[in-house]
């Protein structure tokens, strides 16, 4: 599509992420909506937007960038030892500690090694809205392998369980920790748990309107999913799971899962990486460079049990460097559902957020990804 106008704003020498950008929305053949955002050592210096009805505050649903903020709560919890790595679940919540789980450190929890992905017979929308309730179901679940040794996408359930350690060591919900240490003194726009206040600026998610062409390799490619794979993203549900319906639920919105009920900008998700690595506004940085280190280091490798993606995750976040290679192999963050993105590259000091209105093709984080991070990278580094 041409005509789309690309607005905001960039800091000199940004000028071809804007190019990029506008030519990435170009290319949209359906109701184009996007945001971008980016910091270089704790300063914005991209921030653009396209699409009718999309200005630079319109709030997106983050999915599964939400683990990222997620886990930076925990991390600071680690930093300031309140949580221990290498301490067992169990330690923190007993009740856990059932169907051979008891050994499992968080450490493993964190680097989705409990081989607990699902229960059986999956969850409604409303249970995967409530972080406690999830929890629950999960504490008696029997995992899906044996505890520690292989790894998988927790793609419903992760936040919930790392929420439920959080909870019982803090007597706070994650949730809670993340509002008042990170997202409201550090200006974040991004929540777990999206006021009333705030709810007229939320845009609803699309669905994937992929071409002729795209949908026909869609179909080719199609395949029954594995079992893991089906019970990670609850395909044995009844009623039947639909993650537009779990999106644009305003229940899933307000109680904020940090698996995937975020919702957010892009100058938000970018803002909250500048926050955790360099501080924004003159503050000091959330973490400091050891934590960052013991998070962003491959601890395990191999091949993700249910998704297949090699050296898939640290310790709650994805490898960005295995994915984007214009980037540190130490950098940090997390992908989302509708194609977007939200990382930290530790080595440059540039942080980065991507929301899309419409889920991309063919699904995952969205191939555009990889130009708009390079153009960033080449700028930052001229």
């Amino acid at each position: 599509m041409s005509g789309i106008e690309v607005r905001g704003t960039v800091a000199a020498g940004f000028e071809g992420v804007r190019e990029e950008f506008a030519a990435v929305v170009a290319e949209e053949t359906a109701e184009p909506g996007a945001q971008l955002a980016a910091y270089l050592h704790g300063r914005p210096v991209v921030d653009l937007w396209a699409g009718d009805g999309i200005d630079g505050s319109t709030l997106l649903a983050a999915f599964s960038n939400s683990k990222g903020a997620a886990h930076l709560v925990v991390a600071l919890l680690v930093q300031e030892g309140v949580l221990d790595l290498d301490r067992e679940v169990a330690f923190y919540w007993p009740e856990f500690g059932t169907g051979g789980k008891d050994r499992l450190t968080l450490r493993e929890l964190l680097a989705h090694r409990s081989g607990l992905i699902g229960v059986d017979g999956g969850f409604t929308v409303t249970e995967l809205a409530d972080d406690r309730v999830v929890a629950e179901r999960l504490a008696g679940q029997r995992p899906f392998w044996e505890p520690g040794t292989a790894y998988g996408y927790h793609a419903l359930v992760i936040g919930a369980l790392t929420g439920e350690v959080v909870r019982r060591a803090t007597g706070r919900t994650l949730q809670e920790v993340y509002e008042e240490r990170i997202r409201a003194p550090h200006g974040v726009e991004f929540w777990l748990g999206l006021p009333e206040a705030e709810e007229a600026r939320f845009q609803p998610v699309r669905p994937m309107a992929p071409t002729p062409a795209q949908q026909a390799l869609l179909a080719a490619n199609a395949a029954p999913a594995g079992r893991l794979l089906a019970v990670a993203f609850n395909r044995a549900a009844d009623p039947s799971f639909d993650i537009l319906d779990y999106a644009n639920s305003r229940t899933v919105r307000a109680l904020g899962p940090a698996s995937g009920g975020g919702v957010a900008n892009a100058r938000g998700l970018a803002r909250l990486y500048a926050a955790a690595l360099s501080g924004v506004d003159g503050t000091a940085a959330l973490l400091k460079p050891e934590t960052i280190e013991e998070f962003t280091r491959r601890h395990w490798t191999g091949i993700d049990a249910v998704t297949g993606e090699p050296d898939h995750f640290t310790l709650g976040f994805e490898t960005e460097g295995v994915r984007y290679p214009s980037l540190g192999p130490d950098a940090f963050g997390h992908s989302g559902a509708a194609g977007s993105e939200a990382l930290a590259d530790p080595g440059s000091g540039l942080t980065y957020g991507y929301l899309r209105r419409r889920i991309a093709y063919p699904g995952g984080a969205a191939p555009e990804n990889h130009r708009l991070i390079t153009a960033l990278t080449r700028a930052a580094s001229s």
